[in-house]
């Protein structure tokens, strides 16, 4: 799989900024099938950095009440990444 195809997009919440500030930890959204060589492959080749270790969550989707009935948000992937102290990731 491309790179571009297994990060999906950076994760930018207040639990995830402060994971990247602080314990230089950075979260994304990857694609469902990705495994986790994939996901340190395709971060040391977008962002150029180290890869020291990846944990990866799977989240099922919710069920939302719309007026036409209930709709299944679809299941996504996230995967924190811990990079190397010497390296930095500057998203914004």
């Amino acid at each position: 799989m491309e790179p571009t195809r297994v990060i999906r997009k950076p994760l930018i919440t207040e639990k995830s900024t402060y994971m990247s500030a602080e314990l230089n930890r950075h979260a994304f959204q990857v694609d469902r099938r990705a495994t986790k060589p994939q996901i340190r492959k395709a971060i040391e080749a977008l962002y150029g950095v180290r890869v020291v270790s990846v944990a990866t969550q799977n989240r099922p989707g919710k069920v939302r009440r719309f007026k036409y009935g209930y709709v299944t948000t679809p299941a996504t992937k996230r995967a924190i990444v811990k990079i190397h102290p010497d390296d930095r990731i500057e998203l914004f």
